[in-house]
This record gives C-alpha cells, sequence and structure tokens, in this order.
C-alpha cells in the first residue's frame, strides 16, 4: 500500500534561527544542517536527526513538501538528496511534478476560486490603504493571494481581528505566522492539491503535518496527522482526534514530527 506524506515546512519540519526555541546549557544543544540559502545567507535549519529521517522518509512512502511558498521560495530547500516527485506550493495553488509545474493543475485551481469571493485586486487595496507604522512588507503571492510581513510588536491591539472579519465576509480567510499575515480565496487549500496527487500516486493513506491554520483541512484530509506544540494552531488549541500533537517545540518539534511520521510509513 503507498503511503503518502504532505507536510508543511516552515516551523513544522524547518526553522529560521530565530524560530528554533533552544533551550539548555550549550554543550546540550543538537548539531543542526542548514537547508536553505537567501541571498548568500543561511536561513533554514532542521536537526542532523531530522535529516536523516527526512532521508528514511522518502525511501519509505511518497513525501510530498506541502506548503504556502511560492515556487520560488520553495526551491531555495533542499531537503533530500534527490528532489521528491511531487511537491505543492503557493497553499495548492501550484503542483510540481519532478520539479515542473503542472499548468492543467494551476489552471484548473485559478478557475475553481475565480467567482468564489472577492477578486485579489480587492484584498490588495484594502491592504495597501492599512497597516501604516507596522507593515514592513507587501507581497502578492503567484498571483493567488496576498501576505504582508509585520512588525508583531507594533500591530494595534484588534487590527488583525478586524481584518479576518473584513476578509470573511469576502470569502477570504487570514493567517498569522511569525511576522507574516496572509491573505487567501476560502477555495485556495492544501487538501485539494493533496487529493489529487494521491490520486496521481494511487495512495492507499494519507499522513500530514502542518502548523498553521491554513493547514486545517490537510490534516483533516489525511487519515492521521500531527502538528507541533507551537505555532498558530497550538496558539489558538486547535486539536482533532486524528491529529497528534508533539511534546516538544521549536526544532526540536520538527525532529519528532520527522521520527512520528517514520515510525507510521513503516507500520
Amino acid at each position: 500500500m503507498t503511503t503518502l506524506i504532505c507536510s508543511d515546512l516552515d516551523r513544522t519540519l524547518i526553522y529560521s534561527a530565530t524560530s528554533m526555541d533552544l533551550r539548555g546549557p550549550d554543550e546540550d544543544m543538537p548539531r543542526v544542517l542548514c537547508v536553505e540559502f537567501y541571498q548568500g545567507a543561511p536561513l533554514s535549519y532542521v536537526t542532523e536527526t531530522a535529516a536523516r529521517g527526512l532521508q528514511r522518509l522518502a525511501e519509505a512512502a511518497t513525501f510530498v513538501p506541502t506548503t504556502t511558498r511560492t515556487i520560488e521560495q520553495y526551491r531555495r530547500v533542499h531537503l533530500l538528496d534527490k528532489p521528491p516527485a511531487y511537491a505543492i506550493c503557493a497553499n495548492g495553488g501550484h503542483l510540481l511534478v519532478d520539479g515542473v509545474d503542472d499548468p492543467d493543475w494551476a489552471a484548473s485551481v485559478r478557475a475553481a476560486i475565480a467567482d468564489k469571493g472577492a477578486p485579489l485586486a480587492e484584498v490588495q487595496a484594502y491592504l495597501a490603504g492599512t497597516g501604516d507604522g507596522f507593515v514592513l512588507k507587501r507581497r502578492t503571492a503567484a498571483d493567488l493571494f496576498a501576505y504582508n510581513v509585520v512588525d508583531r510588536a507594533a500591530v494595534p491591539a484588534g487590527w488583525f481581528e478586524e481584518l479576518t472579519g473584513w476578509c470573511a465576509e469576502r470569502g477570504w480567510r487570514t493567517s498569522l505566522q511569525g511576522r507574516k499575515i496572509y491573505c487567501l480565496p476560502d477555495g485556495l487549500t492544501k487538501a485539494a492539491a493533496a487529493a489529487e496527487v494521491a490520486r496521481r500516486a494511487g495512495a492507499g493513506r494519507v499522513l500530514a503535518a502542518g502548523d498553521s491554520l491554513l493547514d486545517i483541512e490537510l490534516l483533516e484530509f489525511a487519515d492521521v496527522s500531527v502538528r507541533p506544540a507551537h505555532g498558530e494552531l497550538h496558539a489558538t488549541g486547535w486539536a482533532a482526534p486524528g491529529t497528534a500533537v508533539t511534546a516538544a517545540s521549536g526544532i526540536l518539534a520538527g525532529q519528532e514530527i520527522t521520527g512520528w511520521l517514520l515510525e507510521r510509513a513503516r507500520a
């Protein structure tokens, strides 16, 4: 039976230096491996134990990185010796097959969300008119959704909740992940792309991992899933019967997630 494993990347499997959350004496710190560079500088890491586990995971199952990152952002990440056969980018808006974007899938996603909510331009215009003093960057991803990079400490109380309400009235949803605030159309989900990969791969079961509100559909779609004891889902107290929670947080949660998935892929 083919097992499909769809896992989020940032703060689920890979961690920036500021999100590692390592505590204790220096001599007890794990060895870490850089898996992403940005503009020539190291950006994202896994523990060496997790790196070995991910390699074994890719040998035991069909491993699918499943991320809100754009294709360009995803291609900076190098988790495995050999790139996986499938990758889901832009929160399900793009499906890579052997590293190549599938144009038919991308077109089908855009057609599916075209008339189900406010257009991207309306959301962009709203975001452009708010956030002075705490929005550091305004970005659009894959012409599908928008996100802002913010100074979290300077975000006024209630602002994010107001944005969430405004988006919900227009068929969009929000997610707060680290310094990034995402606004995405409701129909753009990782789960839909995961179901398509499961169909193509002939998967008999699906395992999943993720840490944000944007991962809920994916975690619920899987037969069993796991989330870390940190991040947006943990902060909101989200739980589901088929979703386990790690004992560790930070980069050690990523290591624990890798082991959890590997144990079940081999079962």
